[in-house]
């Protein structure tokens, strides 16, 4: 299984103008044989608490077609963030694109203190069987939260994928808690992160990979936008800077 993070500068609410930004990178990792790729956190807006209730939406805005299109004709799961809307108020999701499947979503369960002003806590998905592997999702501050990651061992996922804004002054230390996550419940783990500006934030890039034991094998730089490809059977890490 080839598993792809994507490292994406968002532009500032524009929905339209990020699917379009989203659709290349999903291609280029499509060329690259990747059977699941996943974005950062509200990679389809940028970080923007402010803004997030007018541009929350669901998971079946017809928006979003091409990607499910996308998913069935080339066998690939596609993940993407982005706010969602419900009868309670606003979450920060995912939206899962599975081959010839519904769209699902995974909702930020633990907010990061201070987003409780903007968002509400969601409902998170189970982990998902991918090929012979079962990825579990979580949205940046999750990872610090240790009921959550015990949750997903629990379910026997044996893959951890950090959807992420990280800063510059706080991804070293995020990079380390990744890191000790795989090591300690022997996953895999990858982290996807923005670059250039978001909501205030500079955000940090260097989306990255780790194997079982914990060791870094691959890590994109922290300004350029790219794909990062790890093959989970031969341990292989393709990096690809966008153009």
């Amino acid at each position: 299984m080839k598993i792809c993070i994507a490292q994406t500068e968002p532009i500032k609410g524009d929905i339209l103008k990020n699917i379009e930004n989203h659709k290349k990178l999903i291609m280029l990792s499509v060329k690259k044989g990747a059977d699941l790729i996943v974005f950062s956190e509200l990679s389809l807006t940028g970080y923007e608490p402010e803004l997030a209730q007018k541009l929350a939406t669901t998971k079946d805005d017809q928006r979003f077609n091409e990607f499910q299109e996308i998913s069935d004709v080339h066998k690939i799961t596609i993940v993407i963030g982005l706010p969602t809307k419900n009868d309670q108020g606003t979450c920060i999701s995912l939206i899962l694109f599975q081959p010839n499947k519904p769209r699902m979503t995974y909702s930020k369960a633990y907010l990061h203190p201070g987003e409780e002003k903007y968002f509400i806590t969601g409902e998170n998905l189970a982990p998902i069987p991918i090929g012979n592997h079962k990825v579990a999702f979580a949205i940046c501050y999750e990872t610090s939260i240790t009921e959550h990651i015990e949750k997903a061992f629990n379910n026997k996922a044996d893959v951890y994928v950090a959807s992420v804004l990280n800063t510059v002054s706080g991804v070293d230390k995020d990079i380390h808690r990744i890191s000790e996550i795989a090591k300690k419940y022997t996953m895999l783990a990858l982290m996807s992160n923005l670059v250039g500006e978001s909501g205030g934030y500079d955000c940090a890039g260097k989306s990255s990979v780790w194997n079982k034991e914990g060791k870094l094998i691959g890590q994109l730089d922290d300004t350029n936008q790219g794909i990062i490809v790890f093959d989970t059977a031969t341990h292989q890490v393709m990096k690809v800077k966008d153009e």
